[in-house]
């Protein structure tokens, strides 16, 4: 008698397809933007409509951008890793740390390849790694309540691209209203998450033990 074990992936067979197709969506937009925005030291047409914030609105961009900051991010990730490994989702908590990770990093390697700046030489700015890095751990956040919900492809597939719109939306928000950048370098970095995430949430399921 043989004993059937149900692999409990971190991206569910239904969500591949989506995903993947969202993934190449991020990807082109990633190097289209950076191939208009490449060299660039001032902010360009599509920049320029987010007013600096000010006063309470200062204080919460201030607050929002903690969260894409080292220490920030460190919390949230561990956050996110620990409700992985309290549900029993093992690959989940692997991808709460190398999802976020591997955004940041894309976005750290090809700011040099783009060379915008922003108030000086010395401030490379696109892609904006605060934004690859919210809406990666968005992205994580709702592969989690996918599985706990059990939810089917179209309401997961909503509840990823909502979740991952709404912290990239905020996060970008906080970083142009800061003077941090500008408003190209976040869709940049929104990108950057949505091309990376899928790929590395694909291999920590072809590359995991099956039980």
């Amino acid at each position: 008698m043989t004993s059937s074990v149900t692999v409990r992936r971190v991206l569910p067979c239904g969500l591949r397809t989506p995903t993947a197709v969202l993934a190449v969506f991020g990807l082109l937009t990633l190097i289209v933007v950076g191939a208009l925005v490449a060299g660039g030291t001032e902010a360009g047409p599509a920049d320029g409509w987010v007013p600096l914030a000010e006063g309470g609105w200062h204080q919460l961009a201030l607050v929002i951008d903690f969260g894409g900051e080292p220490v920030g991010a460190t919390v949230l990730v561990a956050a996110l890793a620990v409700a992985g490994l309290a549900t029993g989702h093992r690959r989940a908590a692997v991808l709460a740390v190398a999802g976020p990770g591997a955004a940041v990093a894309t976005t750290t390697l090809l700011k040099p390849l783009a060379g915008r700046t922003i108030y000086g030489p010395e401030n490379l700015s696109y892609p904006s790694g605060h934004t690859a890095a919210a809406t990666a751990m968005a992205i994580v956040l709702a592969l989690l309540l996918v599985d706990r919900l059990s939810m089917r492809r179209g309401t997961a597939m909503t509840l990823l691209v909502v979740l991952a719109a709404v912290a990239a939306a905020a996060m970008a928000w906080s970083q142009v209203a800061l003077g941090a950048h500008y408003e190209t370098d976040t869709v940049g970095g929104f990108a950057a998450a949505v091309a990376v995430v899928p790929a590395t949430a694909w291999l920590v399921d072809r590359l995991a033990p099956s039980q």
